[in-house]
């Protein structure tokens, strides 16, 4: 790769960040994810626990692909960095949580659903203890929603798209928007399981906190879907070795 293609790709690398950050840093008041002692200890104990697997998997996973492709750790980074702004953008929801782009999905196109469950980790833990928002004892609850079920359901959704042979920037579109709103589906459960409603238990409870999501987080799923579409189509131009290497360009997925 030569010097012009490094300074091409680090000034669209820094273009993509500048228009996170006027989406990131939106002034909001009480904005968590699921936030600290609002679950039950026992869920928190739980869901933490249903997320190792995952955390392990996501480890061996990008450690494997950084040694075969050490190049593609400026796109690992990114990714990280892209989900870290994108759901730092917090809109009061449901007491007790917020609605907000979580940025999973284009990680999970990149790299598969498995790493992004550690870059979201990670992002969850620097918000929580930094910048107050999520929780350190709802950190599990939070990373299953986020790191683990929005990136698979992405992941599936592109996988199937490429399958069906529909356009690739449709299906990245598809992709991102339906992986984000997916992750609040399964917040509202996890919120609907601590707090069932007396008439109609955790079913009626999820339709509740879910109708009070909607409003805010379906058009927040569409804005995700159209910035991973850019983000992808300046990948495409600028980072075609490493997107090579991963296996986008030629329709592999990981």
């Amino acid at each position: 790769m030569n010097t012009s293609l490094n300074i091409r790709e680090k000034r669209f690398i820094a273009v993509v960040a500048a228009i996170a950050l006027v989406f990131g840093f939106t002034p909001v008041a009480n904005a968590m994810h699921i936030m600290e002692g609002y679950l039950p200890v026992g869920f928190c104990i739980a869901w933490g626990v249903i997320c190792i697997p995952f955390l392990i998997a996501g480890y061996m996973s990008m450690k494997k692909t950084l040694k075969e492709n050490p190049k593609t750790i400026t796109l690992l980074a990114m990714a990280g960095a892209y989900v870290f702004v994108l759901s730092s953008l917090k809109i009061p929801s449901v007491t007790g949580s917020c609605s907000h782009m979580t940025g999973t999905g284009l990680g999970a196109i990149l790299f598969g659903p498995a790493p992004i469950s550690i870059l979201g980790l990670i992002v969850l833990v620097f918000q929580s203890t930094l910048l107050a928002h999520g929780g350190v004892t709802t950190l599990g609850a939070n990373t299953f929603s986020m790191a683990v079920a929005g990136p698979f359901a992405a992941y599936g959704i592109y996988k199937l798209g490429l399958k069906l042979k529909i356009n690739k920037h449709v299906v990245v579109f598809l992709a991102a928007a339906l992986g984000d709103f997916f992750t609040y589906l399964i917040t509202s459960f996890q919120l609907a399981l601590a707090y069932p409603s007396e008439a109609g238990g955790v079913a009626a409870s999820s339709i509740k906190f879910l109708a009070v999501f909607a409003p805010t987080q379906i058009p927040l799923a569409i804005i995700e879907g159209i910035l991973t579409v850019v983000i992808i189509i300046g990948l495409e131009t600028y980072a075609q070795p490493e997107l090579n290497d991963l296996g986008y360009l030629t329709g592999g997925v990981r």
